[in-house]
Formats: C-alpha cells, structure tokens, sequence
C-alpha cells in the first residue's frame, strides 16, 4: 500500500468523545502485534498472522507514516484507523482513475460492539476531509461482515459495485467529499 498523499499530519492528537487518534509510538508495539495476531480480527481480512513473525518483522514503532492512526481508550490501544492508496496489484474494482484513498480499520475484540469504530472513523474522515478537500475516500469489506456492511451506511458510504476476492464477495463503496459549503459533492465512479 501507498501513503495517500502529502499532508501536514496532525501535530495534536485528534480527540472524539472517548478517544484519541494519534501517531503510533513503541510503547504500541505489543498491542499492534495483537491486533494483527488476533484469530477473531483475522475472520474476515484474510486471517490472522502468525505472531512470531509479526514478532521478528514489525519494526520498532510501526505504522509511523501520515494516514496511519493508532486508537487511544483511556491510555490503551483498541485498533488502528488507516487510509491509502490501493496497490494495483491487489484484488479490487477495476478503477485506474479513480485515485481515492481507501478507509481501514481494525479494533482489538473487547472493543466490539461500543461504538468506538463509528467514532474513530468518523474523526479520522474529518481530518482526512480537511487535508485532502474535495477527495473521495472509498472502503472495501467482506459482504458477510455484516458490522462493517453496518458501518460503511452509518459514515456515508454508498456501494459502487460487490465483487469476487479472497474466497468470498467483496462489497466496495464511496463516500462523496463534502464542499467547503457543506454540501456533499456527487460521487464519480
């Protein structure tokens, strides 16, 4: 994957109402390695990965690029939120030109079912809108995940097509980029 772009990545950390979304530091690195090893987050991005291996090959302080979020409750880490650029290589809708970045997110199991991913993808889609003005933003998952389906609604992401990869039907949408007058602009596929 490719960064999204050039942007001034938050100085602050970006604060919701129960959360803080900031750069990643070393002090995560244990709960990163979780989040990538865990079975359940596994289901349905391909599978977990083998924790010795994200043990002796994730560096130091990971993740530590712009559009790369790690998510804060009370001190600890629950997930990440994530945009980039998708590899042309990779499985997914044919749309050479389209160029939008792509939302990613990963929550630790105990943070299932509260709330917290509507929120941190939220927050994260208001920087991403204030850096990247007028850029669409699109999210990709698994049409049996059916909390991700659930959420892509509740963000405003409207399906451009389902399509077949990893075994399973895959469903992609967008989400328009609000104008600075706080319309939403029309989504171009």
């Amino acid at each position: 994957m490719t960064e999204p772009g050039p942007a001034a990545w938050p100085a602050d950390p970006i604060r919701t109402e129960r959360l803080v979304l900031r750069q990643s530091e070393a002090r995560d690195r244990a709960a990163l390695v979780e989040l990538f090893a865990s079975p359940e987050v596994g289901t349905y991005i391909g599978g977990a990965r083998p924790r010795d291996e994200l043990e002796r090959t994730m560096p130091e302080v990971p993740g530590r690029r712009p559009g790369f979020f790690v998510v804060d409750l009370d001190g600890a880490v629950i997930g990440i939120v994530t945009f980039d650029r998708r590899a042309p290589e990779r499985p997914g809708p044919s749309r050479p030109d389209a160029g939008e970045a792509w939302l990613g997110y990963l929550l630790l199991p105990e943070a299932w079912g509260r709330g917290y991913a509507a929120e941190a993808c939220a927050a994260a889609l208001g920087w991403f809108a204030g850096a990247f003005p007028g850029e669409q933003v699109a999210l990709c998952t698994r049409t049996a995940n059916d909390r991700a389906m659930r959420l892509a609604a509740k963000l405003g992401f409207t399906e451009v097509e389902r399509f077949e990869a990893y075994g399973a039907e895959q469903w992609f949408g967008v989400r328009s980029p609000v104008t600075p007058s706080g319309r939403v602009r029309a989504a171009v596929s």
